[in-house]
């Protein structure tokens, strides 16, 4: 038996956090397993070992890491892929998976979330419908060969269901003590992004490039203001929040992709984005904290710009805001 007996009860335990409160986890695992209540109620006491094949069949309904519960000291680590195309997954499937996550996240007792943005965080897309607008259409076209995207051109009104899955994105996102790590090139990806869509023609109206401008300037202006005030908040709301539960921070050089860390009730996951908004997702404890440690020696060497920090916040934000006044310049040569 050895440690067979503390292993289940982990399992269990990790497995029981992750239901909603009206869910019966023995009927559940009775339903998974095809097992009385009965046998079921047996495994969960620990009077009854798994099987390897149930135990496979949990682990795999419930998104566990194998590793992560036998905590192997071991450099092969499991992830899960969140790739759009693959297995069916869509863009409004993708966003889905995201926001039963962040939900999963906002309803743990004691949660962090840790961003490094090399592009912003794509939950602040939602701020505006403009800049989402743009965003989808822009996954659409660029990752999706057959979305129906590639003769359709750009306007500025985002599918209805996508936005409104966005707005519950962001409403979760800002009620999470959150850090964020940018770099004066974080805005630099939807810039280009822009600025390509433009010269190949996909704006049906030239004025829509100068609103999404526009819809970027205000949208710094807002990541300013929640910077000043040391917490995050619905563009368009009172500005209220719990103190010290944003904190933003500027890296001159170091930010080199977007990965997230969360911490959640004791459990840390790990994000890694690849190919624009793929991720690969783990749970394992080594490489987590590994993640972990390499971002607290990035906040180290980074300047904390949320909070007193009135003049470097200025200084960081006026460049950003002229990298988007540079682009309106090019557009207005161009056109």
């Amino acid at each position: 038996m050895n440690q067979q007996p503390a292993i289940q009860e982990n399992l269990f335990q990790t497995i029981k956090s992750k239901l909603a409160p009206n869910i019966s986890f023995v009927h559940e695992l009775s339903e998974l397993l095809g097992i009385s209540y009965d046998s079921a109620y047996r495994r969960i006491r620990g009077e009854k070992e798994l099987s390897l094949e149930e135990l496979k069949t949990i682990c795999l309904q419930y998104k566990i890491s194998v590793d992560a519960l036998f905590n192997f000291q071991s450099n092969h680590v499991i992830f899960n892929s969140m790739a759009i195309g693959e297995s069916g997954l869509d863009i409004e499937k993708w966003m889905q998976s995201l926001l039963a996550a962040i939900k999963l996240i906002h309803g743990a007792r004691e949660k962090e979330i840790i961003y490094a943005a090399k592009d912003i965080p794509v939950f602040y897309y939602f701020e505006f419908p403009e800049i989402a607008a743009f965003k989808i259409y822009f996954w659409n076209k660029a990752l999706i060969p057959a979305s129906g995207y590639e003769d359709k051109l750009f306007t500025l009104d985002p599918p209805e269901t996508l936005f409104e899955t966005g707005r519950q994105l962001l409403s979760h996102y800002i009620k999470i003590p959150t850090i964020e790590i940018w770099s004066e090139e974080t805005i630099s990806s939807v810039l280009r992004q822009i600025e390509y869509c433009f010269v190949s023609g996909f704006f049906v109206r030239v004025e829509d490039v100068y609103r999404l401008c526009d819809a970027l300037e205000a949208w710094l202006n807002h990541v300013q203001s929640q910077a000043e005030h040391g917490f995050q908040y619905m563009r368009g709301t009172p500005a209220e929040g719990i103190e010290n539960s944003y904190r933003l921070y500027h890296n001159e050089v170091l930010v080199s992709d977007n990965t997230i860390l969360v911490n959640m009730d004791g459990q840390k996951i790990s994000y890694n984005t690849y190919n624009v908004i793929n991720q690969l997702i783990t749970t394992n404890p080594l490489f987590c904290n590994q993640i972990e440690k390499s971002f607290r020696n990035l906040m180290e060497k980074s300047t904390m710009i949320s909070g007193t920090s009135a003049k470097e916040r200025h200084r960081f934000f006026n460049i950003l805001l002229e990298k988007v006044r540079n682009l309106r310049n090019r557009i207005e040569r161009l056109g």
